[in-house]
């Protein structure tokens, strides 16, 4: 089954806020792994510890994408967040961000 992806509106942003080259990345790294199966853990895709962000994270390199899955009434994957970590901090939309 294959899975619709939207952007939240501070998603948007958030990308707004990258390189044309990490956006180009994170576009890419989206549609291969969080089209199909987007809830399968795998070395770069998680689930997170309870938080108000979201629920999955899709780690790319550096960057850091922030998801929720909808199964009702269609299937569809909810971006949240995009950042990128330096070190052991998040930072989204320029932003240090607990997560």
């Amino acid at each position: 089954m294959s899975y619709r992806i939207e952007y939240s509106r501070e998603a948007v942003d958030h990308l707004r806020g990258l390189s044309a080259r990490q956006r180009s990345i994170v576009l890419d790294a989206v549609d291969e792994q969080l089209s199909y199966e987007p809830t399968v853990e795998t070395r770069n895709r998680k689930p997170m510890r309870p938080n108000p962000l979201a629920v999955y994270e899709l780690r790319v390199g550096d960057l850091r994408v922030y998801f929720d899955v909808e199964e009702d009434p269609e299937a569809v994957v909810v971006v949240r967040a995009v950042g990128y970590k330096k070190g052991s901090s998040v930072y989204i939309g320029g932003e240090k961000v607990e997560v």
